[in-house]
C-alpha cells in the first residue's frame, strides 16, 4: 500500500455510489485505501460493485462478524479479498489511516 491511507468506517447500506467515488479518487491520487465494514453496512458485502472495490490493488476490506451474524447476512460466497473479523480491525483501520471517513 502506498503512504498514505485514507481509511473508511461504513457502517449504513445508503452510501453505496459515494464509496465507490472516494475510493476511486483515492486510489487514482495514488493512495491506499483500507475499508472497514459494520452495523447496517454490511448489506453492501454482497453487491457487486463493493465486490470490485474489494478486488482493486491498494484496497484491503474487513468487515465484522458479529454485524453480519445478527442481521443474518450470510458469509458465503464473500470475495475472497475481504477480511473476517471483529472490531479489533476497526482498531487497525484508525491506526493506520491517515484520515477516516464514516459512512
Amino acid at each position: 500500500m502506498s503512504a498514505v491511507i485514507l481509511g473508511i468506517l461504513v457502517n449504513t447500506d445508503r452510501h453505496l455510489a459515494h464509496i465507490v467515488g472516494i475510493v476511486r479518487a483515492a486510489l487514482s491520487r495514488g493512495y491506499g485505501v483500507s475499508i472497514f465494514v459494520m452495523d447496517d453496512g454490511t448489506r453492501l458485502l454482497h453487491h457487486e460493485m463493493f465486490w470490485e472495490l474489494a478486488a482493486s490493488p491498494g484496497v484491503k476490506v474487513s468487515y465484522c462478524l458479529q454485524s453480519m451474524k445478527k442481521r443474518e447476512i450470510d458469509t458465503v460466497g464473500l470475495p475472497p479479498e475481504t477480511v473476517e473479523g471483529s472490531q479489533l480491525h476497526n482498531v487497525f483501520m484508525h491506526r493506520e489511516a491517515d484520515r477516516v471517513i464514516v459512512l
